[in-house]
């Protein structure tokens, strides 16, 4: 994976934003390009704008048996 550009979000799978893929466990995904002029420059704001407001809150996961949304910041 050496020269890949992996974007990744711990709560990517809940955006519901096309081009984002599972990664591992949980609400974690994240997209994979080769080259940066293969980078969607508008997807990847909206990204970035979905990880500002969609969190999950993984510091309590044990004391909430699972997880939970962040709404309060």
């Amino acid at each position: 994976m050496a020269g890949w550009i992996r974007p990744h979000s711990w709560s990517g799978q809940s955006f519901g934003a096309e081009g984002l893929a599972a990664s591992g466990s949980f609400e974690a995904a994240e997209a994979r390009f080769t080259d940066v002029d293969d980078i969607d420059v508008d997807a990847l704001a909206a990204w970035l704008s979905a990880a500002r407001d969609i969190q999950w809150d993984y510091e309590h996961i044990r004391t909430n048996r699972g997880l939970v949304k962040r709404t309060d910041f």
